[in-house]
C-alpha cells in the first residue's frame, strides 16, 4: 500500500511541476520578455506565494501533528477554526492590498512603463481577490495530506496549472490585446475557485458518520502563536529567497523580471523533483532512528541514523551534481526548447541560460542544506534553519541594495546565501556529527565529474548557444541533448563505480 501510494504521489508530483513548466512555455509564447510578461507572472504567482510564505507550509508544521492527536471529530472542529481564522485575516490582507495596489505595483514591478502602470494596479487586485481562495486551499491541502489523499493532494495543483495554460493559450492566438490582464484574471479567479471545489469533493467523506463535538467532549486547544510563528519562518524564508531576487532582477528593465524567473524555473525544477525529494522521502527513517536514539533502544541506534543521514546526503549531492553538469552544458537549449516560442527573442534566451548556469552552482549548497534541514527538523532545532534562511536573505538584500540587480549578479548572491545557510546549519549540527555524518569520499567522485563536465562545457564555450540561435536545426538541438544526457549519466556513475556510497543508498 505505502509502495503504492508513494509511486502515485511521485507521478502526480511531476505531473503537476511539468504543468508548472509548461504554464511558464505558455506564457513565454504569450508575452515573451515583455513588461506584460513581468504582470502576469506577479499577478499569476502572488496569491500562491503570499498563501505559502504566511500559511501553507506553517500549516503542515503545525496542524499534522495536532491532528495526529485528535479523533475525526476534533479535527473537523481544528479545520473550521483555523478555516474562519484564515478567512477573516486573508479578507483583510485583501482589502489591504487593494488600497495600496499603486505602492505594490510599484514595489513588486518597479520598471513597468506608464503604459503598463494600470494593469499593474489591476493584477494586484486579481492577485488579492484570489488570495482567500489560496489561503483556504493550503488548509485543505494540509488536511488532504493528513488523510493521506494524494491524488487530492497532488491533482489541485494540475487543475489550477491546466486553467492558466489554457488561458495563456487562449491570450497566445489572440494577441496581445489590451484586455489581456483582465482575462488573465478572470481566468486565476477561476482557477483558484475550480481548485478549491476539487479539494471539497475530495474531502466530501469527511464529515460522514461522525459525530461532532460537543459542549462535553474536550476540544484541545491550537498550538501557541510563537510555534505557528517558527513554522511560519521556517516554511516561507525559503520561498521568500527566489522571490526578493526576481523583484530586484525587475529593476534591470521591463522584461528582466520574466527572464529571471524563467531562468530559476530551469534551476527549480531539478531542485523540487530530485533533491528536495531524496530530503523528503529520507525524512521518516532519520526521524525513526533519531527517536530509536533518542530513546536509547537498540545498541546502534547511532550508527543507523548516521547511515541514514550518509546515504540522504550520498543521493542529493549525486543529483545535484548531475544536475548542474546538465544545466552547464544544455541550458541554451533547454531554454531553446521550452521558452523559445511565439513572442520569446534569441536575446533573452540568451539571457535566461547564461543565468541558469549561474543558478546551477546553487543546487550543490542546496542538495546539503535540504538534507541539514531535514535532521534539524528531525531533532527539534527548527529555529537554526530560521537563522540561516534569516542570514541568506540578509546578504541577498544586501546584494541589491549596493545596485547589484542584473540577473547573473542576483544568481551568484542566491548562491551565496544558500552556501552561507547551508554553513550555518552544518554547524547547528556539531562537529562530531558531522565528522561522523558526512560522507566526503563519496561525495569527491560526483564532485570531480562535475568539475571535468564544466571545464569541458567552458573549452566548449559558444558551441551550445549555437543550438539557441539557429532555431530550426533539429539536428544541432539532437547533438545538444544528447550531450546534456551523457554529462548527467556521466556524473552518476563516476558516483555509481567510485565505491559502494551510492549504491547502498539506492538500495535503501
Amino acid at each position: 500500500m505505502f509502495l503504492k501510494a508513494g509511486l502515485l504521489s511521485l507521478l502526480l508530483l511531476l505531473a503537476s511541476r511539468v504543468f508548472g513548466v509548461l504554464r511558464e512555455t505558455a506564457l513565454a509564447a504569450a508575452f515573451g520578455s515583455s513588461g506584460m510578461a513581468d504582470v502576469a507572472i506577479v499577478m499569476l504567482t502572488l496569491p500562491d506565494w503570499l498563501a505559502g510564505v504566511l500559511v501553507s507550509g506553517a500549516l503542515a508544521y503545525v496542524l499534522l501533528p495536532q491532528w495526529a492527536k485528535e479523533s475525526a471529530a476534533q479535527q473537523n472542529a481544528t479545520q473550521n477554526r483555523v478555516a474562519r481564522r484564515l478567512l477573516w485575516g486573508s479578507l483583510m490582507l485583501a482589502g489591504l492590498m487593494c488600497m495600496a495596489q499603486g505602492s505594490l505595483a510599484a514595489l513588486l514591478v518597479p520598471e513597468a512603463s506608464a503604459a503598463l502602470q494600470g494593469t499593474a494596479r489591476d493584477a494586484v487586485v486579481w492577485s488579492a481577490l484570489a488570495l482567500p481562495a489560496a489561503m483556504l486551499a493550503g488548509l485543505w491541502a494540509t488536511r488532504l495530506q493528513h488523510e493521506r489523499d494524494f491524488v487530492g493532494l497532488y491533482s489541485a495543483n494540475l487543475v489550477v496549472n491546466g486553467v492558466l495554460i489554457a488561458a495563456l493559450l487562449l491570450l497566445g492566438f489572440r494577441g496581445a490585446e489590451p484586455g489581456a490582464g483582465r482575462t488573465l484574471g478572470v481566468f486565476l479567479l477561476m482557477a483558484v475557485v475550480l481548485r478549491l471545489l476539487w479539494q471539497g469533493w475530495r474531502m466530501r467523506h469527511l464529515r460522514r458518520n461522525v459525530l461532532p463535538v460537543t459542549s462535553s467532549s474536550v476540544e484541545p486547544p491550537l498550538p501557541g502563536w510563537r510555534i505557528w510563528m517558527w513554522a511560519a519562518l521556517g516554511a516561507g524564508l525559503p520561498l521568500t529567497l527566489p522571490f526578493v531576487a526576481r523583484t530586484f532582477a525587475s529593476g534591470a528593465g521591463e522584461g528582466a523580471l520574466a527572464t529571471f524567473n524563467y531562468a530559476w524555473k530551469l534551476v527549480e525544477l531539478p531542485l523540487v523533483l530530485a533533491i528536495q525529494l531524496v530530503a523528503s522521502l529520507a525524512f521518516p527513517a532519520i526521524a525513526r532512528t533519531h527517536a530509536a536514539s533518542a530513546s536509547g533502544i537498540g545498541p546502534t541506534s547511532a550508527d543507523a541514523m548516521a547511515t541514514a543521514v550518509r546515504n540522504a546526503l550520498v543521493l542529493a549531492w549525486t543529483l545535484a551534481c548531475a544536475a548542474a553538469a546538465a544545466l552547464l552544458v544544455g541550458a541554451p537549449v533547454i531554454a531553446s526548447l521550452l521558452f523559445g516560442w511565439g513572442r520569446m527573442e534569441v536575446p533573452a534566451l540568451e539571457q535566461i541560460a547564461a543565468w541558469s548556469r549561474v543558478g546551477a552552482w546553487g543546487l550543490l549548497p542546496q542538495a546539503l542544506l535540504s538534507v541539514a534541514l531535514t535532521v534539524l527538523a528531525s531533532v527539534g532545532r527548527m529555529r537554526f534553519a530560521v537563522l540561516a534562511y534569516l542570514l541568506a536573505l540578509a546578504l541577498l538584500l544586501v546584494v541589491g541594495a549596493v545596485g547589484w540587480t542584473a540577473g547573473e549578479s542576483l544568481m551568484w548572491g542566491l548562491n551565496a546565501g544558500f552556501v552561507l545557510a547551508a554553513l550555518i546549519a552544518g554547524s547547528a549540527l556539531g562537529a562530531p556529527a558531522l565528522r561522523h555524518w558526512l560522507p566526503l569520499r563519496a561525495l569527491l567522485a560526483p564532485s570531480l565529474a562535475l568539475a571535468v563536465v564544466a571545464w569541458i562545457a567552458h573549452w566548449w564555450g559558444g558551441a551550445g548557444a549555437a543550438a539557441v540561435l539557429v532555431r530550426d536545426l533539429g539536428l544541432k538541438q539532437g547533438f545538444s541533448l544528447v550531450g546534456i544526457a551523457f554529462s548527467a549519466i556521466f556524473v552518476v556513475a563516476a558516483g555509481w563505480f567510485s565505491g559502494p556510497g551510492l549504491r547502498q543508498a539506492l538500495r535503501s
